[in-house]
């Protein structure tokens, strides 16, 4: 297995609901602040990944590109790896591509749901790298139909395939069959730690890409980058959300205290400070950068920023200053 050393980024997210014209500025701006990737993000009703991914990555110049994520019962894989390949053509080296289940309940509404979510990405992934690589599509399976289609115009350099899966039986596929995971907010550093374990446990000769999202806020006072990231953490506690905490030492507390609560809201608002700063990354900017790091150590390869608070453009901008080592 390849044991060198996994670089260390820091991205930040693009918030699915910023006003449609703010988007490429906010690209840009992390661009100059110095970001290594931003991630979009494909939610039910607001922008889709593949054509914000295209603007922004038109709309900049280094910054590397996270689609995070594709549900892999939304789209024929065929024409998904069409699209990933036009946009590994137009800007190679500057793409990741984030493939998953979905949010239950967005695909059950769309009737998108296969009765076996695993078996579909399983054949999903598998179908993509194949076609990605300029291979003919494989034979059919139980949901993936692309035998022999072949791409005219392969690219150079195949984009980085992750799942965006929670389960360990969903992790186990990704071992096999992705170049690594996305591991969706809170991802402290004990859930990186079981979640990796999980996808090494099907890996074979390579090493695990590893991107991780937490919901962000800095300031130069603790207490008011606390308070902005409380809302982001209302769902926590949900039931897709079991893994994330498992691994904690407060997680049957946490559960307890969920239910007790008449809602996300109440639920959010009571967080002791200690669960906030264990669930988030807010503090102070040394404080967050610290957060950064243990993530890092814990095996991610980069730690993606969501901005939370009102004004993400200017939460943004706050969250810039944890990199401000890197420009002197």
């Amino acid at each position: 297995m390849n044991t060198a050393p996994a670089p260390r980024r820091v991205g930040a997210m693009l918030p699915r609901d910023l006003a449609s014209d703010q988007v490429l500025d906010f690209a840009r701006r992390a661009e100059t602040l110095g970001f290594d990737e931003l991630w979009v993000v494909e939610d039910l009703g607001f922008r889709g990944g593949v054509a914000q991914a295209g603007a922004v990555l038109a709309s900049t110049s280094r910054i590397r590109v996270g689609i995070g994520i594709l549900p892999a019962g939304a789209r024929n894989a065929a024409f998904a790896a069409m699209e990933i390949a036009t946009l590994a053509q137009l800007f190679p080296g500057r793409l990741t591509v984030g493939i998953g289940h979905g949010m239950r309940d967005w695909m059950e509404q769309v009737d998108a749901r296969p009765a076996s979510p695993l078996t579909l990405i399983q054949e999903y992934a598998t179908a993509l790298r194949t076609l990605l690589l300029g291979h003919p599509g494989p034979a059919p399976g139980r949901y993936v139909h692309a035998q022999d289609v072949l791409l005219d115009q392969p690219p150079a350099q195949v984009p980085p395939l992750v799942l965006g899966v929670r389960g360990p039986r969903s992790l186990a596929v990704a071992g096999r069959v992705a170049d690594g995971v996305l591991l969706a907010e809170p991802a402290n550093p004990a859930y990186i730690r079981a979640a990796l374990a999980q996808v090494r446990s099907e890996v074979s000769g390579r090493a695990p890409m590893v991107i991780t999202y937490d919901a962000a806020a800095v300031d130069t006072d603790p207490e008011a980058a606390l308070e902005r990231v409380r809302p982001a953490l209302a769902s926590v506690g949900d039931r897709d959300w079991a893994p994330h905490i498992a691994p904690l030492p407060f997680a049957e507390a946490l559960t307890a205290h969920r239910a007790a609560c008449s809602g996300p809201e109440e639920f959010a608002a009571t967080l002791p400070r200690a669960w906030v700063e264990e669930l988030s990354l807010a503090g102070t900017p040394e404080g967050v950068r610290a957060g950064i790091a243990a993530r890092h150590d814990a095996g991610a390869h980069t730690v993606v920023l969501a901005p939370a608070g009102p004004d993400p453009r200017a939460e943004l901008d706050r969250l810039g200053r944890v990199l401000e080592h890197r420009r002197r």
